[in-house]
This record gives C-alpha cells, structure tokens and sequence, in this order.
C-alpha cells in the first residue's frame, strides 16, 4: 500500500508539473485534476517517456489515446501542426497539454452515466475513456480498475490528512 501511494504521490507530482491545474481552471471542463491524473496513472502509470505502442494509429501518451479516439475528440494540434497533418495525432497524443484536452472533448462529447447511479463524474469518464463511448457499461479490466481505484482512494487520503492539519489547533 505504501508503494502504491508513493507511486502516485509521485505521478501526481509530475501530472502538475506539467500543467494540469492551467488546463482545469475552465469551467467549461468536466474532468477534475484528480480524475485526470488517476485516468493518467491508470492507463500508463504517467509514463511520459513510453510515447507509442505504436506508430501506425496506435495507443499513445500518457492517457493511452487511439487515432480514432482523437478524431472524436476534434483532432486537436499542438502548435504550428495541421489536423490532417501525417504526425497531427502522435504529436498531440504524445503532448500532456494536447492530450487532457483531446480527454475533456472526448467526455464534453459522450458525457454519460455509465455506471447507473445518476450523477456523471470521474467514475464515469474513468469508464468512457477505457472501454469507449458505446461500450462504457461494459466491464472494466481489473488492472485498471484496480489501479484508477487506489489512485482516488489515495487522493481522499490526502484530502483527508490535509483537513485534519487544517483542523489541528
């Protein structure tokens, strides 16, 4: 347990020293910094240096994104790159900044209740982003269910800790 949580803490450390909190502060983005860095942690382990399994279309960056997922997405660019462009999808794949946003279009598009308890949150987006938009109330693999679990268990914990510390005269 503690390797896990150090694993994240640690994952978590690098998700904001890449920028996530910039990328969350608009409204008008449903994943939260938490849900987007457990969604990381669970797909790659916030593996920024295992950039694709595949150069043909394949799964890249750090949330493991398909060609087809970024299409859905809005095929966004990193600067100075054309969507149609023969690398436009593993270099923004392959870019945090890209790729979280690729990840809130993607939920803005197919914002769901997946899991039938009547609010659409990180559990939700959790499973849109790994099983896909139509196949989201299918069963999840337990590897990254276990892990997208430990990570949300981990940040409770902190939160926890922290408003005790706030508490503590």
């Amino acid at each position: 347990m503690a390797a896990n949580k150090l694993c994240c803490t640690l994952a978590i450390g690098a998700l904001l020293c890449l920028g996530f909190a910039a990328l969350i502060q608009a409204q008008d983005k449903p994943v939260t910094e938490k849900c987007l860095t457990c969604l990381c942690e669970a797909m790659s382990g916030c593996n920024a240096t295992a950039v694709c399994i595949s150069n043909e279309k394949g799964i890249c960056g750090l949330f493991r994104i398909t060609w087809a997922y970024w299409v859905d997405a809005g095929k966004l660019t990193i600067k100075d790159d054309e969507p149609d462009s023969e690398n436009a999808f593993i270099n923004c794949a392959n870019d945090a900044h890209c790729a979280a946003d690729s990840v809130q279009n993607y939920m803005k598009k197919f914002n769901q209740d997946c899991n039938d308890d009547g609010e659409m949150d990180c559990l939700d987006y959790a499973r849109i982003h790994r099983l896909g938009a139509y196949g989201c109330h299918g069963e999840m693999p337990y590897k990254f269910q276990s892990t997208f679990d430990d990570c949300i268990e981990n940040f409770a914990q902190q939160e926890a800790e922290e408003e005790l510390t706030k508490n503590d005269p």
